[in-house]
């Protein structure tokens, strides 16, 4: 089946929703990963292996360890995730999909709050709540590695699902609706 949208010009925007969301979603999902991955490996550091906070900082703090304690960093990186879900989410047509990567959107907008709290005290060098480092608002019950390794996951879920139901298109409308070729289907006929 051929997609009218692929091949075609267009603005960047329409671009990484037709033809390139495919590379889009793959690149993407590359840093996501890699990023959930440093989470996971800080806590595996810490409750597997007994390091104490401060030297847990997951393979790349291993070896630049001003990543982990740089409020640049960690606010930017929420920022490049909220504006590729954002930027990415035109390309989801179908309803079920469409439904989930909103989901993942809803929590990351709730996370880049939290990273802007933080950037927020560094800059300003207050902390919020009378709290001896920066401090986000959940972080004033969950611990700070805990918190984010559970952010990371709870935005991750919803993504993998949207992606599921992208690549395998429940029903024929959907997959008329498609604008990419990231859908299974689109391989397939092409093997045949």
């Amino acid at each position: 089946m051929a997609h009218a949208a692929v091949g075609t010009s267009g603005t960047f925007m329409e671009r990484i929703n037709s033809e390139w969301h495919e590379v889009a979603m793959r690149a993407f999902m590359f840093v996501v990963l890699g990023h959930w991955m440093e989470h996971f490996l800080q806590t595996f550091q810490i409750y597997v292996l007994g390091w104490p906070v401060p030297q847990a900082k997951g393979m790349l703090g291993m070896v630049f360890p001003g990543l982990v304690t740089s409020e640049v960093l960690h606010y930017g990186y929420a920022l490049v995730m909220l504006l590729a879900l954002w930027a990415l989410r035109p390309g989801f047509t179908g309803k079920q999909e469409r439904w989930w990567w909103t989901l993942a959107l809803c929590i990351q907008f709730f996370h880049h709050f939290e990273h802007l709290l933080l950037q927020m005290q560094a800059i300003l060098g207050y902390n919020f709540w009378g709290q001896p480092v920066p401090t986000s608002l959940v972080q004033l019950w969950v611990p700070r590695v805990e918190l984010h390794l559970f952010y990371n996951t709870i935005v991750f879920v919803p993504m993998v699902i949207a992606m599921y139901y992208h690549v395998f298109p429940s029903s024929p409308v959907e997959i008329g609706q498609r604008r990419c070729t990231c859908a299974g289907h689109d391989r397939l006929a092409a093997a045949v």
